[in-house]
């Protein structure tokens, strides 16, 4: 049964900056880069060199205790520099990305029955890392069949994109991608989306959940709780409402398909609006040319959550917002 879920205790806070409406191409970056500590929990372990040749699709590392796991190359190009701090830490692996993306060939899936073959064909395009498990929220026991798995549409963190408008586009990769998801659990799949919101109401096989309330109302954990707490023992998994169409599209296309639109925003932004760009894109290639001044702190993520990066760094793995405010 659907829930209507009203959080009273919370902060709105309430920054200029919000974006509008309006979608745009990001400057193409010509180096991407993957990041380990994107992925909590991960100790990774090289699958290139300095030199290789990669296409979109590739693994660049995946984790040593579970080598199913990968992470892929969202371009195609020549693996450039293998970034390492101390004790030879693996910091960033990144890749001088072709002219034209040259693409990993896998296996199609737009539905079925087979679960196992689901699991190889998310495994091996680099699809797995967008699977998180609760509790401690690490990447998802592949071997391991959840509760129930959760995706939240509704993000209340300051200056958050909204669902609806990013993925209007997306309705049938996100409809893909929950059928996966169905196929994942032998529970249910429940979906979190702010209340009036009909974007989501034509969405099949889920639980949709309709949320009210000030921040951290959205937050995946705020659903969990309120429509089936986890008890001792039992595990569920969860997924960002914004990664699904990466994941539906990627799968109906047999191709590791790394696009994303990232909301702009802040008080510094000249016109905050949003951005198509690839995952591992360059932060220059987003905010180039977009800011008001220059003493500036760049937050890939939100304001609460997120963390500073310099113009020569890169987003987050997972990061669809990033907000500029004063130093």
């Amino acid at each position: 049964m659907s829930k209507a879920i009203k959080i009273k205790k919370g902060a709105d806070i309430k920054l200029i900056g919000e974006a509008d409406k309006t979608i745009s191409a990001a400057t193409r970056s010509t180096v991407f880069a993957l990041k380990p500590d994107d992925f909590f929990g991960t100790i990774p372990k090289l699958s290139v060199k300095e030199g290789a040749e990669v296409k979109a699709g590739s693994p660049l590392f995946y984790d040593k205790s579970r080598e199913r796991v990968k992470f892929s190359s969202p371009v195609s190009g020549e693996v450039v520099e293998v970034m390492r701090g101390a004790k030879r830490k693996i910091l960033a692996v990144k890749v001088l990305a072709d002219s034209e993306t040259r693409y990993e060939a896998f296996t199609p899936w737009t539905g079925g029955s087979d679960r196992d073959a689901l699991v190889d064909t998310m495994l091996a395009m680099g699809l797995w890392p967008f699977v998180k498990q609760r509790p401690y929220g690490v990447i998802a026991n592949s071997e391991d069949t959840p509760r129930d798995i959760f995706v939240s549409f509704y993000n209340s963190a300051p200056l958050a994109p909204e669902a609806a408008f990013l993925l209007e586009s997306e309705k049938e990769n996100v409809q893909l991608a929950l059928d996966a998801l169905n196929l994942l659990t032998s529970g249910d799949v429940h979906i979190g989306v702010k209340k009036g919101d009909s974007f989501f109401d034509s969405l099949t096989g889920v639980k949709k959940h309709s949320i009210q309330g000030p921040h951290p109302a959205g937050n995946v954990g705020v659903l969990i709780h309120h429509v089936s707490p986890i008890n001792k023992g039992e595990i569920v998994w969860t997924v960002n409402g914004m990664d699904l169409a990466i994941i539906g599209r990627s799968l109906k296309a047999g191709q590791f398909k790394a696009e994303r639109t990232i909301a702009l925003v802040g008080s510094e932004v000249e016109k905050p609006q949003f951005y198509t760009t690839m995952i591992g894109a360059t932060m220059d290639s987003i905010v180039g040319g977009k800011l008001k001044g220059s003493n500036n702190r760049i937050i890939s993520g939100d304001p609460l959550t997120g963390a500073a990066v310099d113009t020569k760094g890169h987003p987050g793995f997972y990061s669809s917002q990033v907000t500029v405010l004063p130093e």
